[in-house]
């Protein structure tokens, strides 16, 4: 059994066993200023490389509050997330410029810029990203957000996700718009994940939209990954993906397949649409993939014919 460290001075957050340096909560809250908070995290990234029980704050989390605006704030060298925001309705960021670099070889962990969670109405708009983990990340029931105008260097993406990793648990996400968004360097590009397999969640992913982003050696520019579990693939699937947008999707990736969306059997995936892809592999030929999808938009005929298993 691992056993975690936990921290004095620092809130604790029920969601992944989290603890957190600053908690916004209440309601008509307005965070400004442009000044900087700074979590040290070079000492907790290196800590962490000799300790990887110890349990690292998150920057700032809005937790259970309502019409709130944090704006024109630099986040650096943050111990693990960024933000959080926890139950909030009426959410929004802008302005924000977030950094993790590390200055050893101990690499920044786990340092998302935003995770949403159970929270409905949050807007994230015209902010710079430099970290090595989701540029913005949607976990279980997040509902109506807007992200736009955003330019992540380094990061996981924007990842619908992971959902279905608690067994037992319904999991949520819908009505997401993202826009105007540039990525470079990064792993993925616009991606949903969701686990399938034994001893996993069930859920639904409804009506989201990636739109206009612009790609710079991404590794996989655009990604459906609903195929394994953590533990083994398996025949058990729980979730369903529909009424999903990529829309003018351009640039370059660092491996063949630029586009890969794999979907579950027995229909789990619906409404899938794909239109506008200018993707391209420099160092040889372009190529995508998919598995048990049937996908519509003008760019479906970039797809080779659907696997099915």
């Amino acid at each position: 059994m691992l056993h975690v460290i936990r921290i004095q001075n620092a809130f604790f957050i029920p969601f992944q066993t989290q603890v957190t340096f600053w908690l916004l909560g209440g309601e008509n809250v307005l965070f400004d200023g442009g000044g900087m908070l700074d979590g040290a995290g070079q000492a907790w990234w290196d800590a962490y490389a000799a300790n990887t029980s110890l349990l690292r704050p998150i920057i700032l989390t809005v937790y259970q509050a309502k019409n709130v605006l944090v704006d024109s704030i630099q986040m650096i060298n943050g111990p693990e997330w960024f933000n959080l925001v926890n139950e909030g309705e009426h959410v929004i960021y802008r302005n924000i410029s977030i950094s993790a670099v590390s200055t050893s070889n101990n690499m920044p962990r786990n340092s998302d810029g935003w995770d949403v969670y159970r929270s409905n109405d949050v807007t994230i708009v015209n902010s710079i990203i430099h970290n090595d983990d989701d540029c913005v990340s949607f976990k279980p029931n997040s509902t109506n957000v807007h992200v736009e105008i955003l330019d992540c260097t380094g990061s996981h993406g924007i990842s619908v996700g992971s959902l279905g990793q608690y067994p037992g648990v319904y999991d949520i996400v819908e009505n997401v718009f993202v826009n105007n968004i540039k990525m470079a360097n990064a792993q993925n590009g616009a991606r949903i994940k969701a686990w399938a397999g034994p001893n996993v969640g069930s859920g639904i992913v409804k009506n989201i939209t990636f739109q206009n982003f612009i790609e710079t050696a991404v590794d996989n520019p655009v990604i459906i990954d609903q195929a394994c579990t953590r533990f083994l693939c398996s025949p058990v699937f729980a979730f369903l993906l529909d009424d999903v947008w990529f829309n003018n999707i351009t640039g370059t990736g660092t491996n063949s397949v630029v586009a890969s969306l794999l979907c579950s059997p027995d229909g789990r995936c619906s409404n899938i649409s794909v239109n506008d892809f200018s993707l391209s592999y420099p160092a040889g030929t372009t190529q995508y993939s998919c598995q048990n999808v049937n996908l519509t938009g003008n760019a479906a005929s970039l797809f080779p014919p659907c696997t099915v298993t």
